[in-house]
């Protein structure tokens, strides 16, 4: 909230009303109220001097009028050094009596001894003006109104000493009397307008620097990059996510920097140039090549700054943003489009499914053979393994950020994944690769056995893809983490001698719908950490090394940190709600 000035018809504009709450005092007012200040004491200082002449050229002279300015003097220069800045209140109060006060008391005394020699009324103009600029209208009326009765009292006392006409210093009275109530009207109504105009700037400057700092922190805050360019290619500003995407560290935003420093910046120098070269927006789709780093896409706009004044620059505002940044957000359009689609998916496939499982058990009823029975049942395994996958994947759809309430038992972590192992070898025909090392302890986790499973044979299907193919390329290992900052303490390690991943591939990898291989839907590692924070499980990937015919060897790894409870309260199966 903040004070309004005083209307003229009230209590007058007073540059006390100037500030805002919780503000210092205005620096105008401080300026004035200095400024009059130092009137008194140098006004003093001329009395001083005057009388003190006076008093010297004509003996005869009484020193009363020297001490009266010398009194004077001292008590204006003690205001002016001892004194800070403050407004006159509405009444007489203490300030009041020791500024425009004692001006008054002074002036009315000097004027009652000058014996008519000298005409003190003029002086009156500075209490009437003070009291109007730094006071209230109500109290420089009330000023203007005690100056009046003064020269009146002293026109009337000289009417009783002389018996000669004394018109003309009633006259002189109602004159001067008039032109103080005019002088502190005007003086009011002008220090109400620089009131005014203060408290205006005051807040323009405020809105000012707070819009300043909203605009600071948005630009700051913003995932795009934005740079500010000038013809000669110096960055003149750039936020945290342009030193981001330009893959810069941040020492460079304290020095000054120029695109051109950059050698593989050339396709981004171009486009800057062209838009301040023919004074248009520009859009495009980009490389570049930072030293030691790999290449950076990203889609550059620029947008052209309207110079205020003739002789000032234009600049190029240019936007980056990331287009892998890009991509991520259109896969995510994608998995809503999945979860509105899973309703059909349910219906197409599970009623093929469901009639499949239903003739085979008819046809096993009519089958006397071993082997054409050991086809049925593995028929109906795979028939219900695909109805599981079905739902899980249905269940991940409908609820991508966590596939809660899980069904899941504690179960031998080395048991499972040993026999895992054994079934993708078969299955893969991979041997010397594969290296399951031994556990020296048994491990119980709360997980479900065919998640387990899929998730086990993924990881080895990637590790695989990548991996060199030689003997221990690929190994799996369980092992206790120790530390108690971890909720899992059991982890499950995949690990593979294949190449470095790219940033741009590590930043995506657990998205939905992401992968580098064109062959692959890219849900695999996606569904497979989804699985794991149902069960209150973590995924992650790190580059480490591991020992291979008695060298260190570095490649992939994938860890699963086990929880070792249920992640929730168990759920009742009347609670249970199947999905459609």
């Amino acid at each position: 909230m903040t004070m309004q000035p005083d209307s003229p018809g009230r209590l007058g504009p007073a540059l006390r009303a100037t500030r805002l709450d919780h503000s210092p005092q205005p620096q105008e007012f401080e300026r004035l109220w200095r400024a009059f200040m130092t009137a008194r004491a140098t006004l003093g200082l001329v009395l001083v001097l005057l009388q003190g002449g006076i008093f010297a050229l004509t003996p005869q002279q009484s020193s009363t009028p020297l001490l009266i300015c010398g009194a004077y003097f001292a008590a204006a220069l003690a205001v002016r050094l001892m004194t800070h800045p403050q407004h006159l209140g509405h009444t007489f109060d203490v300030q009041w009596l020791r500024t425009v006060g004692v001006d008054l008391v002074t002036f009315a005394a000097l004027q009652a001894l000058q014996n008519s020699s000298i005409n003190y009324a003029p002086l009156f103009a500075l209490p009437v003006l003070m009291a109007s600029i730094l006071g209230s209208l109500l109290m420089a009326m009330g000023t203007a109104a005690g100056v009046t009765l003064l020269l009146f009292g002293y026109a009337s006392w000289l009417s009783i000493q002389t018996p000669w006409d004394t018109t003309a210093h009633f006259m002189q009275a109602a004159l001067t009397g008039s032109g103080c109530f005019a002088i502190s009207f005007i003086a009011s109504q002008l220090a109400g307008r620089l009131t005014s105009m203060e408290l205006r700037a005051q807040r323009s400057q405020l809105a000012t620097a707070v819009q300043r700092q909203v605009n600071a922190l948005v630009i700051a805050s913003l995932n795009d990059g934005i740079m500010v360019v000038d013809e000669q290619l110096w960055v003149r500003s750039a936020n945290p996510a342009a030193f981001g995407l330009l893959g810069l560290t941040a020492q460079s935003a304290d020095t000054p920097w120029r695109l051109t420093e950059q050698p593989g910046w050339q396709a981004l120098q171009d486009v800057v140039n062209l838009s301040h070269r023919t004074q248009c927006p520009q859009q495009t789709d980009l490389s570049i090549h930072g030293e030691g780093q790999g290449a950076r896409h990203l889609r550059i706009s620029t947008q052209l700054t309207t110079p205020q004044e003739s002789e000032a620059q234009m600049l190029c505002v240019v936007f980056m943003q990331d287009q892998r940044e890009m991509q991520a957000r259109f896969r995510t359009e994608k998995l809503a489009s999945m979860g509105r689609m899973s309703a059909a998916v349910a219906h197409e496939i599970r009623n093929p499914l469901a009639a499949i499982v239903q003739a085979n058990a008819l046809l096993a009823e009519d089958l006397k053979e071993p082997s054409q029975l050991r086809m049925t049942h593995m028929v109906q395994q795979n028939a219900q393994r695909l109805e599981k996958i079905v739902h899980d994947i249905l269940r991940l759809a409908q609820a991508p950020h966590r596939a809660a309430g899980a069904p899941g038992q504690m179960i031998s972590l080395e048991e499972n994944v040993n026999r895992v192992c054994r079934d993708w070898q078969q299955q893969t025909s991979v041997t010397q690769a594969l290296k399951v090392d031994p556990s020296a302890e048994e491990h119980q986790v709360w997980f479900d056995t065919e998640h387990l499973r899929r998730i086990l044979v993924n990881l080895l299907d990637n590790a695989r893809r990548f991996a060199s193919g030689g003997p221990a390329s690929i190994q799996v290992s369980v092992k206790t983490l120790n530390t108690n900052k971890l909720a899992a303490s059991t982890c499950l390690c995949v690990w593979s001698d294949g190449g470095p991943l790219d940033p741009s591939v590590e930043q995506h990898l657990f998205e939905p719908f992401f992968s580098s291989d064109s062959r692959s839907s890219g849900l695999g590692l996606y569904i497979c950490r989804e699985l794991c924070e149902s069960h209150g499980a973590v995924m992650a990937y790190e580059r480490s090394s591991r020992l291979i015919h008695q060298t260190m060897q570095p490649g992939n790894e994938f860890n699963v940190m086990f929880s070792t409870q249920p992640p929730h309260p168990p759920v009742a199966s009347s609670q249970l709600t199947p999905a459609p």
